[in-house]
């Protein structure tokens, strides 16, 4: 499976963003999809990711502030980024997985750059 992210840019302290991720296979064969965000030096971390019972789960430090939604007729995830810190700056990497017959194949797509300024 290839996740195409996209929506990255540079936006100032309290601007907003989208980012899209476009899977190649459907949204109804994946199990979990999300979004990851990674700083140099730094080790990846999930920002928002929808568990395999569909329930999404954000981390503490987004919560309030983005948004996880899907939409399966265009087969999209998007990443609704409001009120953006300089902190949130990082590459956003757009993540899913598969299972099948007992085993998990994990996917990343190619990483989108979020700069916010202050």
């Amino acid at each position: 499976v290839q996740l195409q992210a996209s929506g990255g840019g540079l936006v100032q302290a309290g601007e907003s963003l989208r980012l899209t991720c476009t899977p190649s296979a459907s949204l109804h064969s994946l199990n979990t999809m999300g979004w990851f965000r990674q700083v140099p030096g730094k080790e990846r971390e999930m920002v928002a990711i929808f568990t395999g019972s569909g329930s999404p789960n954000y981390a503490d430090s987004v919560k309030g502030r983005f948004t996880i939604s899907r939409d399966y007729d265009k087969n999209e995830v998007y990443l609704q980024m409001w009120n953006l810190r300089p902190e949130d700056t990082a590459v956003y990497y757009c993540n899913a997985d598969q299972l099948y017959e007992g085993s998990r194949s994990d996917f990343w797509g190619q990483g989108t750059l979020v700069t916010v300024s202050s």
